[in-house]
């Protein structure tokens, strides 16, 4: 469906075992071969959602989403996902969140010629927004500084709550 409307990538985000596989042969069945699927291989059971679940009235109903999340401890499930989804016809990978887990966003840069995406949550953006917001660092630096370590570990692409503020900010220089 998103194919047919259009889309250039399609990202399942629900990090289901040959959800990949699934995904990318319907896609070449239907004669959609050159539709890329980004997948959220490396997606942890994070802490730093919670202001986006907050934002989107989203929290789960009951229970919590770390049933197919990953263990923040597990640096080899990580890898074994991520290999994984390659396996499976991947045309890139994503880690989410990124910045505690630039580590893996370095491991995965290492180990796959693929273009590779991090995603600076809802979290990480809000916690830099309240420290500058008391006086506690300057925002435009931090975040331009969160947003290096991110390329510098890895990342190919950033997908980030500071988008425009960053492209703004470097522009200026």
């Amino acid at each position: 469906m998103h194919a047919e409307a259009g889309a250039d990538i399609i990202a399942p985000s629900g990090m289901v075992d040959g959800m990949v596989a699934a995904i990318r042969g319907g896609l070449d069945d239907a004669s959609f071969e050159h539709v890329a699927i980004m997948s959220y291989a490396v997606k942890y059971a994070s802490g730093f959602y919670g202001p986006f679940r907050e934002a989107a009235e989203s929290p789960p109903a009951f229970g919590d989403r770390s049933q197919y999340q990953m263990d923040p401890a597990n640096r080899r499930e990580a890898l074994k996902e991520a290999a994984l989804d390659v396996a499976e016809g991947a045309d890139m990978l994503m880690v989410k969140p990124a910045l505690p887990y630039l580590d893996i966003l370095a491991a995965l840069r290492e180990l796959y010629p693929l273009p590779l995406a991090a995603y600076q949550v809802s979290g990480e953006y809000a916690m830099l927004q309240a420290a500058a917001a008391n006086g506690w660092l300057d925002l435009r630096r931090c975040a331009l500084e969160s947003l290096i370590a991110i390329k510098r570990a890895g990342a190919d692409m950033i997908l980030t709550y500071f988008a425009k503020d960053a492209a703004k900010w470097v522009q200026e220089k």
